[in-house]
């Protein structure tokens, strides 16, 4: 075949199949929209899966149904996404836990963050808290350091397990102040909170939300946020970098993602209408009473570097720790 009526044939079959992708795309969505959620029924994820669920499927004509799938630390859904046909009918609610931290801590989570799934927006944050008893002297975290630093590897510090947010928090503060910390998980997150509370351990870095109770009863000092700007739950509270830890932040995200080949425009079109619903008064409302502050919107783009750069920071740091979820 002479190599120009090749060429024109490559040409004209390249052309049909982007037409075909974009026609396809412009007619999404033509039926109903599975939302994969990693957490039970009633958990915090769930309540925020379900709240953008309903919003998009208003402004989408179609019906979004909320799927939970539960296990071992969200990878059982998020691999199930992973695996789902790249045709814009299937997304998953993802975190930093599951699309960050679960490819340190599992060695088979069963997907890669950035080769099987593209992240289509974050929407919120949640921000750590950390938390001393309230007999403790230090009024800063200047002075717990000292602390620290005046007797390396005792002073404890409590998590909901290993590999949660709380132990990385821990882990980072390491890093960035060269202090000697000693970790205590326990089994769930309330058990680590009390432990703080009844002087069990020294510290603890927790979400926000699941302390902001006890220290505004009194049953807890909060010293700093994580946040890179300060918590609008905790707004007297300086952050760590205010406190004077550079580099220290810890915004634990979720957000939405869909498999890795989705069509743009449709990935466009989701990317748009979630960060449109995000900005709703009544959702922000609802998103702040879980504990969970929202986002600036930004593209798809914005949102796969997002996943890069916390790869970049936390593969390394978990890997430091030891930290391991098998």
């Amino acid at each position: 075949m002479p190599l120009t009526k090749r060429t024109f044939l490559i040409t004209a079959f390249a052309a049909a199949a982007s037409t075909t992708i974009a026609t396809r795309a412009q007619a999404w969505p033509a039926k109903s929209i599975r939302m994969i959620v990693p957490l039970a029924p009633g958990a915090t994820a769930d309540i925020v899966a379900r709240l953008f669920a309903e919003e998009l499927g208003k402004v989408l004509g179609q019906t979004v149904v909320v799927d939970n799938k539960t296990g071992a630390g969200g990878t059982i859904a998020t691999a199930e996404a992973a695996r789902s046909p790249a045709d814009g009918y299937t997304m998953v609610l993802v975190s930093q836990g599951t699309m960050v931290f679960n490819m340190g801590l599992y060695k088979a989570p069963g997907y890669d963050s950035l080769k099987d799934l593209t992240l289509v927006t974050a929407t919120g944050g949640v921000s750590n808290v950390l938390i001393v008893h309230p007999d403790n002297p230090a009024k800063s975290v200047a002075d717990l350091l000292a602390q620290a630093r005046a007797k390396p590897g005792e002073l404890t510090y409590s998590s909901g397990g290993v590999g949660t947010s709380h132990h990385m928090s821990g882990v980072l503060l390491e890093m960035r102040t060269g202090v000697k910390l000693q970790h205590v998980p326990y089994r769930a997150t309330p058990a680590g909170i009390q432990a703080v509370a009844n002087r069990e351990v020294t510290m603890g870095l927790f979400n926000t939300p699941t302390v902001i109770g006890l220290t505004k009863g009194g049953k807890l000092k909060p010293l700093a946020v994580t946040s890179e700007k300060r918590s609008g739950l905790l707004p007297d509270v300086p952050t760590m970098i205010e406190s004077g830890v550079k580099d220290y932040v810890v915004n634990t995200w979720m957000g939405f993602a869909v498999p890795a080949g989705v069509p743009e425009p449709v990935v466009g079109r989701l990317n748009t209408e979630i960060n449109r619903i995000g900005q709703l008064p009544q959702v922000r409302e609802k998103m702040l009473g879980q504990g969970i502050e929202m986002l600036p919107p930004e593209p798809p783009a914005a949102a796969q570097k997002l996943v890069r750069d916390d790869l970049a920071l936390w593969l390394p740091i978990i890997k430091a720790s030891g930290a391991s979820a098998e």
